[in-house]
């Protein structure tokens, strides 16, 4: 629900026109999943900005020669759907570039198009699961997951990135191109170049070290919160001992280089522990950042929103939707000529756009009330 969602909603930030085929009924189930209001939920409204809605039931042959008549005009289609469900619809792959040779097609699954679980469901926790993210998370073997839809974004940005390079390919060839793509490969290579150290270099004698997960992400305790601290080489580790005055550390035969206070990494934080808990984080801070040491206070949601730095950069906004009435959102991320994009509309009700889509592609209104009448849209 979130991949193809949040890809298009991308483009659609930066000025594409996207439009969402959802089914009769209910529409796509992310409009009800936690905070909402009306059919417009919290999840729903950050994955579809700037979309059209068209409520079509690609279950009946009408509904199918909408997509096969909006071909002739479209650049890219991308589904999520589990491998061969479209070619069951009459509208697989080779079907719609033989309508239209410029198209881009996109399709995402969970596990791929081969394989033992190629055709079985995937959520993010299961993509998670399978990747490895859940053991890299987690110590002495027990898994734990991030509480974040981790694999749909980064499938997701992961297709926006694929069918733009195809985009460009073809208008460099004037060729549309096919691509498949899975969350677990997308989250397999997003892990591996860190998550995979000990399993990247083959050799039997190449040395093993420390992840920089495993020493790089556990909280420093403060008073009244924490801190996270990274001191990437032994001259900044020094400034942090001295900054908290326990540079006396440095004489200890177990952390007087650098390889060793990774290796005794745990015996090291205890060792400082108590220096840093006399301190509230915000002192912390203070103390770390005066010595060029790289810090940063373990911030709530409410202190994300409120923090000076993201006031400054301008990141967030506030706007007025129709059914839901005032959201927050974050711009898009790229300036374009040091200028963020100017941010697209509110997400669409159900099937808001039906009708104006529909004519736009050429669908007068008596072709409109026969697919009403057959149950082809909504």
């Amino acid at each position: 629900m979130i991949t193809a969602s949040l890809a298009s909603m991308m483009m659609a930030e930066q000025g594409a026109r996207v439009i969402k085929v959802e089914p009769i009924g209910m529409g796509d189930p992310m409009r009800y999943l936690g905070a909402r209001k009306g059919d417009i939920s919290a999840l729903f409204a950050n994955c579809n900005r700037g979309k059209e809605s068209l409520r079509l039931d690609l279950q009946t042959e009408e509904g199918q020669d909408v997509i096969r008549r909006l071909m002739s005009e479209v650049d890219v289609l991308v589904h999520n759907f589990r491998p061969g469900v479209m070619d069951k619809l009459n509208l697989g792959s080779e079907s719609l570039r033989a309508l239209n040779p410029r198209l881009i097609y996109c399709a995402i699954s969970g596990f791929g198009t081969e394989g033992p679980l190629s055709g079985a469901a995937a959520y993010d926790p299961m993509i998670q699961a399978h990747a490895g993210i859940a053991a890299t998370q987690g110590r002495e073997g027990e898994p734990v997951f991030m509480k974040t839809l981790m694999c749909d974004k980064i499938t997701g940005y992961t297709a926006c990135q694929a069918i733009t390079s195809a985009l460009f390919m073809r208008e460099r060839t004037g060729e549309g191109q096919h691509i498949d793509l899975s969350m677990l490969d997308s989250s397999l290579f997003f892990m591996f170049l860190d998550g995979f150290q000990n399993h990247t270099l083959l050799s039997e004698d190449h040395e093993r070290g420390p992840l920089l997960v495993d020493f790089m992400y556990a909280p420093w305790p403060a008073s009244d919160g924490a801190l996270t601290i990274s001191c990437g080489n032994f001259e900044t580790q020094a400034r942090f001992l001295n900054a908290i005055g326990m540079s006396y550390l440095l004489e200890d035969d177990r952390f007087d280089t650098y390889q060793k206070q990774l290796k005794n990494i745990l015996a090291f934080r205890e060792a400082v522990r108590e220096a840093c808990c006399v301190h509230t984080a915000d002192e912390l801070v203070r103390l770390l950042r005066a010595a060029d040491v790289p810090c940063a206070k373990c911030l709530s949601r409410d202190e994300v929103i409120a923090q000076e730095q993201v006031l400054a950069c301008g990141t967030l906004d506030t706007y007025e939707h129709p059914v839901v009435g005032e959201l927050r959102r974050v711009l898009s991320p790229p300036k374009f000529g040091g200028e963020r994009l100017s941010p697209a509309s509110g997400a669409p009700t159900h099937g808001e756009h039906t009708d104006s889509v529909l004519r736009s592609f050429g669908y007068s209104d008596s072709e409109l009330i026969r697919l009403r009448e057959n149950g082809a849209v909504g």
